[in-house]
């Protein structure tokens, strides 16, 4: 069985998904961009202001499923271009003990949804 979870402190899904699915204990979060939940716009101001804001996203679904990053297992991180991942993963670091880090994947790909610089995903456990 699978619970659905949904937030309007994170953006509303751009498609026929939600922002993410808890089932046997795990909640997987759908890929975030930086929309800000509250204009439902998107932020352009550079790849620091888009990571900072996406993951704040992915807090509010992690919080929506009464989790904390603690609770992550595995990330997933998309880049429009791989000179970013310094800044990214300064700002991802900030939000986990380094010691219990999750698995993750830091990959660059061509294009990203509304041509954003970062995605990120989530996988946690209850």
């Amino acid at each position: 069985m699978k619970k659905i979870i949904n937030t309007d402190k994170a953006p509303a899904p751009l498609g026929p998904y939600n922002q993410a699915v808890f089932a046997n204990n795990t909640l997987y979060i759908s890929g975030q961009i930086a929309i800000n939940p509250e204009t439902n716009e998107l932020i352009t101001s550079g790849v620091e202001d888009e990571a900072k804001l996406v993951m704040k996203n992915l807090e509010a679904v992690l919080n929506a499923a009464d989790m904390t990053f603690e609770n992550v297992v595995k990330s997933s991180i998309f880049l429009n271009d791989m000179n970013d991942f310094t800044t990214i993963n300064k700002i991802y670091g900030a939000y986990f003990d380094e010691a219990t880090a999750p698995a993750r994947e830091t990959v660059a790909v061509k294009t990203l949804p509304k041509n954003v610089n970062v995605e990120i995903s989530m996988i946690a456990v209850k």
